[in-house]
Formats: structure tokens, C-alpha cells, sequence
């Protein structure tokens, strides 16, 4: 068929036995509306998530020991940034970190569905017609606030009022589907509730927002075009859809994340199994629940009362299956890891970057956080490093200082990957504050990776330089460097502290240690000068390797400042040297 004739085929009018359907304007209103939908939520989301994201995160990790604060933590958080995946994400990079246990994690991913439901109570009070008011005031908060922060809560509202304006279009869109005989008798095949809860599952799956199926079920429910028991089985699908989506995505992630994500199916696909024979109870529940327009009858009604209904059938169903679910959460946990266990990581995942995820890339200060993890994974690389190089280089084999050398493989490939993801994060939409913190991690990241590089090319080279040259270590002088070593450790772990942590003390205990440091450099430099002029063989040949290692683990005290400059700006580092 020529495009020509498909183009006149939907446009012309379909009639059955009432006024004619025009298919092209019906198919043009339903997508633009449902575009401008899908926009305005990510663009609030965005902005919510930009406002608030930070300090939801603490919200996250600080309240989550108990089962009922976690779930009600979860709902909140979700609620705010509209989004139960990024919460899922942030739940999961928590229990990655091992900062947060995975019975600890499931009351949040419950609570998460709890929050879910609160767009569709605002779209039930149908304020559609302030939908233009709000895109207008949104942009011109916009357009001339001064603030960034003005600015990105004039863009969530600027979305909210899209989200109204793209209902809207859908309703006006839909409204002659009403005489339409055919589509009628279809919507009413969906009261069937395992066919409706699979229309749900495979709408939201495709468009991967339950709230966007949840708010086109309510708009079709505002046009009379479909009852309550068949908006009950899509919403029931729409929350099986939004977890087979995370389920997706979680394919290639660590095994935390498969688990956080199996915790949500399981949680998810339960709760139907389970409301699925009391759906006429849930039914007559929230017709009782739900405020009546007795003045009304026939269609009129039915529009008039199910938007509402609906919306609040799926809180009710969302809020019982978490109080009932929430005592389960440490059989959950069990069984999530029986049936995901842990493996021996191989040598390429030991490389792999734990922490940086691009679900987060839209959320800058989430992002930021997830790559202070990972900044972190990389420093432990560091720390092993720097506590294999020490027994090596005084008195190991090659072999030994080979195996230290290919440990800054891995440090190599973490640091491209952090500088990478750092690099995304980076744009417009960033603050001035997430701007500066970007570039201190980028700066610690570099320092990090010039520590891997002294270990593996100088410390590494002088060890075998000592071995070339038959050089002995004495004990005196492996106790000083011993001493040193020990210093520039304690340094090295209290910088990755300061970073990791936003740890301010832990960053001027770094900058404090430099007098320790000078002290012990200068003790060292005294006692080889003593040495020097020892009667001893090789003694010149040993003065320089071991003065090498002295000066080298100065360097990497050099680098660890500055990392700990980062939250201590006053302070300045001197040139390395």
C-alpha cells in the first residue's frame, strides 16, 4: 500500500452506528498528548531530582534501619523525584558500598511503589485547566530567576504543568471514542482482569513509566471510556511493567543490583497474584472510599467518579501490599540471594567500575556520589599497591615486583573509567557547586593514578635496579623506610577518607602530618649520609636505590595532599620536589 493511500485510509472518517472517527486526528492527538506527557514528567523529574537529589541521598542512607522509617523513606524520596528506578538505583549502590544491608534495602524499594502513586491522585483532582498557567509561570521563573535553584524549580513546574497540558490533549483527543461502538466493546474485554493486567504490563514496559499508564488509564476513565474494574487490572499490570523495565536494565550489573531488582519483580508480581481473586472487593472498597456524584447518572457518572477511584484503588493496593510485604523483608533478602548467589568475581569484573551508573547520569549530585564511590574502588587498588611494594622492593624477587607492576593495570583502568563518567556528568545542567566538586574528584582521580604510576615505574624500577646491582638493605635503614612507609600509608588512607567522605578532619590531618613527614625524610637523609661513608660493599650503588625509595614515597605524600586540598582550599601545596 503507497503512503499516499494509508494517509486516506486513516483519515478518512470510520463510522459504527455513530458520529464518524477520524483515525488520523485521533492517532495525532493520543501521541502529542502522550509526548507532551512523557516530556513534562522527565522534565519535573529532572529538576526535582537537581533541588533535592543530594539530600535526599542522606535521607536515603541515614534512615533505613528500620523497616517501617525505610519504607516510608523510600515512598518519600520516590515521591519527590518522581521516579521509583532512580531510587531503586541509589538503594542499590548503598548495598554495593555496604552501606546499607539488603533487608535494609527492600522496606525502601516497597516504599518506592507507595510513592509512585502519588501522580495519580494529583491527576484524579483534574487540574488540567491550570495546565497553561503552570507552563507559563514555570518559564518565566525560568527565564528570569537569578538563582539556579529558581530556575530548576520553575523547570519542574514548567513539567508538571506538561504533564496537565499533555492529559489534556489526550482527553480532547479520545473524546469521540466515546460513540465509538467497536473500541467500547474492546475496553470492555479488559474487565477481564488477566487481560487487562497484560495490557497494562506491556504498555508500561514499552513507554517504562508506570505513572504514565496509570495517568492515561485515568484520563480514559475521565472520558468515560472505561470502568473501574478495568482501570484496577491495568493499574495492577502498570506496576508489574515498571519492575520488568528494572529487571532489564540490572542485565551485565553486579549481583546487587540483579538482587535489587528481583526484590522488586518478586514484590511486585506477588501483590497482584495476590489481589487478583479480591479485585470485586478492592472494587466495592474504593466506591465507598471515593466521594460520589449522586447528581449525576449514566456516563456522565462513570466519568465523574472513576478517575478517582481508580487513583485511589492503586494507592490501596500499593499501601497494603507494603505493610504486609515489610515484615517479610529478611525472608525476601534470603531468598533473593538463594536464588542470585555470589560468585568469585573473574579478573575482568575485578577491574570493572562498581559504582558508575548511567541511570544517574541526569541526576548530577547522584552521579557525583556514585563516582566518589568508585573513586574510592580505585584507592583500595591504590592502598594494596603501596602495601605490596613495600616487602618487594627491599628485599623481594622479580617476580614479586612484576606482580606489583600489573596491579596498576587495574588502577589504569578504573582511572579511565572515573575520568570517563566524570566527563558525562559534565554539561549544562550542573551547578556552580557540582561543577567545583567535579573537578576536585577529577583532580583527586589524576592523583590517584600518579600514585599507581610512581609505585609501579620508580619504586618498582629501583627494586629491580637493587636486584641488578646485588644491593642488601641493612635493617637500620629497612626500619627507616619502613617508618616512612607507614607514614605515607596512614596519609594515603586518611585523603581517601576526606574525599570519599566530604571528611574535613580527616583532610587536615593529611595537611597536619607534612611536619612528620619533613622529619622523617630528613632523619632518613641523615642516617644514609651516615651510611654513605660506611665501610661497606656496594655502598654507593645502595645509597642511591635506597635514597630512590626515600624520595619516591615523599612524592606520593605530595600526591595525597593533594587530594586532601580538595576540601581544605586554604590550604596550598607546594611544587613537588
Amino acid at each position: 500500500m503507497s503512503g499516499t493511500a494509508a494517509w486516506w485510509l486513516a483519515s478518512t472518517p470510520v463510522s459504527s452506528s455513530g458520529p464518524p472517527l477520524h483515525l488520523a486526528s485521533l492517532a495525532m492527538g493520543l501521541a502529542g498528548g502522550l509526548a507532551l506527557f512523557l516530556f513534562g514528567m522527565e522534565m519535573m523529574s529532572d529538576s526535582l531530582k537537581a533541588v533535592a537529589g543530594d539530600r535526599l541521598r542522606v535521607v536515603l542512607q541515614r534512615l533505613t534501619k528500620n523497616r517501617l522509617i525505610a519504607a516510608a523513606t523510600g515512598a518519600f524520596v520516590t515521591a519527590v523525584i518522581q521516579s521509583s528506578s532512580v531510587t531503586t538505583v541509589m538503594v542499590v549502590g548503598f548495598v554495593t558500598a555496604g552501606l546499607m544491608s539488603v533487608s535494609q534495602s527492600i522496606g525502601v524499594i516497597m516504599g518506592a511503589n507507595i510513592g509512585t502513586t502519588l501522580t495519580a491522585q494529583i491527576i484524579a483532582f483534574k487540574v488540567t485547566k491550570l495546565a497553561l498557567l503552570m507552563i507559563a509561570a514555570g518559564f518565566a521563573m525560568t527565564l528570569v530567576g537569578k538563582r539556579e535553584r529558581i530556575r530548576q524549580q520553575g523547570a519542574g513546574l514548567m513539567g508538571l504543568g506538561l504533564v496537565f497540558f499533555g492529559m489534556l490533549v489526550m482527553s480532547q483527543a479520545m473524546e469521540p471514542l466515546r460513540s465509538f461502538q467497536p473500541f467500547m466493546d474492546w475496553m470492555v474485554r479488559l474487565e477481564t482482569p488477566l487481560l487487562g493486567i497484560l495490557a497494562g504490563t506491556l504498555f508500561t514496559a514499552l513507554v517504562q513509566s508506570s505513572s504514565a499508564t496509570t495517568g492515561i488509564v485515568i484520563v480514559m476513565a475521565g472520558q468515560g471510556l472505561i470502568a473501574l474494574p478495568a482501570g484496577i487490572a491495568l493499574a495492577f499490570g502498570a506496576n508489574i511493567g515498571t519492575c520488568v523495565t528494572a529487571l532489564l536494565a540490572s542485565i551485565g550489573r553486579p549481583r546487587e543490583a540483579l538482587r535489587a531488582s528481583l526484590v522488586h519483580v518478586l514484590f511486585n508480581v506477588a501483590g497482584v497474584l495476590l489481589w487478583l481473586p479480591a479485585i470485586g472487593w478492592l472494587t466495592d472498597f474504593v466506591v465507598w472510599l471515593s466521594p460520589s456524584a449522586e447528581a449525576l447518572s449514566g456516563a456522565a457518572r462513570l466519568a465523574a467518579e472513576t478517575p478517582r477511584q481508580i487513583a485511589n484503588a492503586h494507592t490501596v493496593f500499593n499501601v497494603a501490599n507494603t505493610l504486609l510485604f515489610l515484615p517479610l523483608s529478611t525472608q525476601f533478602a534470603r531468598l533473593v540471594e538463594w536464588m542470585v548467589p555470589d560468585r568469585p568475581l573473574s579478573e575482568a569484573e575485578l577491574v570493572r567500575a562498581r559504582y558508575l551508573d548511567d541511570e544517574l547520569l541526569s541526576t548530577p549530585s547522584l552521579a557525583l556520589d556514585r563516582a566518589r564511590l568508585e573513586l574510592l574502588h580505585m584507592g583500595d587498588q591504590v592502598r594494596a599497591m603501596l602495601a605490596e611494594v613495600l616487602p618487594a622492593m627491599v628485599r623481594g624477587s622479580q617476580e614479586e615486583l612484576d606482580r606489583v607492576a600489573v596491579m596498576d593495570d587495574k588502577v589504569d583502568a578504573l582511572y579511565r573509567q572515573i575520568l570517563a563518567y566524570l566527563g558525562r556528568i559534565s554539561g549544562p545542567k550542573l551547578t556552580e557547586g557540582q561543577t567545583d566538586e567535579l573537578l576536585k574528584l577529577m583532580e583527586a582521580t589524576h592523583s590517584l593514578e600518579n600514585i599507581g604510576d610512581i609505585i609501579e615505574t620508580n619504586l618498582v624500577r629501583k627494586g629491580k635496579e637493587r636486584i641488578a646491582e646485588g644491593v642488601v638493605v641493612s635493617p637500620s635503614t629497612e626500619e627507616v623506610i619502613v617508618g616512612l612507609h607507614t607514614a605515607v600509608s596512614s596519609a594515603l588512607n586518611a585523603a581517601l577518607q576526606s574525599v570519599a567522605q566530604k571528611n574535613v578532619e580527616a583532610a587536615h590531618q593529611v595537611v597536619a602530618m607534612k611536619k612528620e613527614i619533613n622529619r622523617l625524610v630528613n632523619s632518613a637523609a641523615v642516617h644514609q649520609a651516615q651510611r654513605l661513608v660506611a665501610e661497606e660493599p656496594n655502598r654507593l650503588p645502595a645509597y642511591t636505590v635506597e635514597m630512590a625509595f626515600l624520595r619516591n614515597l615523599k612524592r606520593i605524600y605530595y600526591f595525597t595532599k593533594r587530594m586532601a586540598r580538595a576540601l581544605v582550599p586554604s590550604v596550598v601545596v607546594e611544587e613537588e620536589g
